[in-house]
């Protein structure tokens, strides 16, 4: 295994692309965007992501790395496509497919195929299996077939790709261990060995939990609001016991896992996961409830300025994806309550909104909502704040 193609070249074929080129290995990033492929040849990256920039311009500089459009003759081929869902919270594989049957033509017996990619149970099996059948390539026979979800937090993932533990997958204990072969070859974390199916629900698990506590987070915010009690102190307490973790409510929740992954439960068995779709349910209404509280605190001037802090779906990272913050700016600014300021540092620019300095949002606006816990919106002077509304989403105020 010295060859090998990514398919996909986002927040994790990119990053692990180039960790498997500083390893040593050949590696082509295949990319259907021509800009990306591009840029990336350049030695230069597309996304933010600490240490990256570092890694790809070392890895394109010593011929280790290159992208393309197209895939082409490998040991091993990794898919790291999205997985987003569509209408009806039904997850769109299309981009897993499209991807499996581009590498058809260059796939040869013997080859190993690892889908990264977040998936619903059963994707290995029912999807992939039957493209490579079709083409005459039975996987765990002709080629190798296995399913490695990755686990890393965006802003760490340079570190995480490499010491976190794995989970791998295959269609049968053969194409396990063949995977484990090229995992074991970076990854100093600890790697466990199982079927595809339970692979890929582990991964689902592993979010749905954290969307379940969040939900119970997000649900007490509003209870004490009702009650007029802080929820932040109340959830600090409770933590106090050794065996709760609760973790912190927010304007909702989102990025491409926790937002997304719960919904693939949901969909492969809709009458048994009652509390998993009613976690949903709760997160998902957040952003609404936060619009409701800036509606009512805008009636009380004729115009308003409102300022909104973040747009990300998390703390210091440029990633919008299914970010509820973006949410809530979009129905602030169509429900035309008054002036609407954006502020988003690690966003260079929106096709949707004007962005602005955070001191000129501070100091303008009559309403000051925070919906990222930034570092730097950490640091703003309360004295500014105090003439204000003030709707702290993250409790970090």
């Amino acid at each position: 295994m010295k060859q090998i193609c990514v398919l996909g070249l986002g927040y994790i074929g990119l990053p692990t692309s180039s960790i498997l080129a500083a390893k040593g290995f050949t590696v082509l990033g295949v990319d259907v965007n021509p800009q990306v492929v591009e840029t990336i040849n350049k030695g230069q990256i597309h996304i933010t992501e600490p240490d990256l920039d570092l890694f790809v311009k070392a890895a394109v500089g010593s011929g280790k790395l290159r992208a393309a459009i197209a895939p082409e003759p490998s040991d091993v081929f990794i898919i790291a496509v999205p997985t987003p869902f569509k209408e009806g919270h039904k997850a769109d594989m299309s981009f897993v497919e499209a991807a499996t049957r581009a590498i058809i033509p260059v796939l040869k017996p013997g080859n190993l195929v690892i889908l990264e990619s977040t998936s619903p149970p059963q994707t290995c099996t029912k999807i992939i299996a039957p493209i490579l059948a079709k083409a005459g390539l039975t996987a765990g026979r002709e080629v190798f077939l296995a399913h490695c979800p990755e686990r890393v937090l965006p802003g760490q993932i340079m570190r995480e790709v490499v010491e976190n533990d794995r989970i791998i997958g295959g269609i049968t204990p053969e194409c396990a261990a063949r995977a484990k072969e090229l995992y074991g070859s970076f990854t100093k974390g600890q790697i466990f060995l199982t079927d595809a199916t339970t692979a890929e629900m582990a991964k689902l698990v592993e979010n749905s939990f954290r969307d379940v506590n969040i939900a119970f987070a997000n649900e007490l915010s509003i209870i004490c609001e009702k009650l007029g009690l802080n929820v932040w102190e109340l959830i600090s307490l409770a933590n106090r016991h050794p065996r709760v973790r609760i973790l912190r409510p927010g304007p909702g929740v989102g990025g491409h896992c926790i937002a997304v992954d719960p919904w693939f439960i949901v969909e492969a068995c809709p009458d048994e996961a009652r509390l998993i779709r009613a976690a949903r349910t709760v997160n998902d209404d957040k952003p609404h409830h936060v619009v409701r509280k800036i509606k009512a605190a805008a009636e009380k001037f004729k115009r308003p300025v409102i300022g909104l802090l973040g747009l990300s779906y998390k703390q210091d990272i440029d990633d919008l994806r299914e970010s509820p913050a973006v949410e809530i700016a979009h129905a602030v600014q169509k429900a035309n309550l008054g002036e609407v300021l954006v502020c988003e540092p690690f966003v260079p620019r929106h096709p949707d909104f004007v962005l602005h300095p955070l001191d000129e949002v501070v100091r303008r606006a009559d309403i000051v909502v925070l919906l990222v816990p930034h570092t730097q919106f950490k640091a703003v002077d309360r004295e500014l704040l105090k003439p204000k509304i003030v709707i702290d989403t993250c409790g970090i105020w």
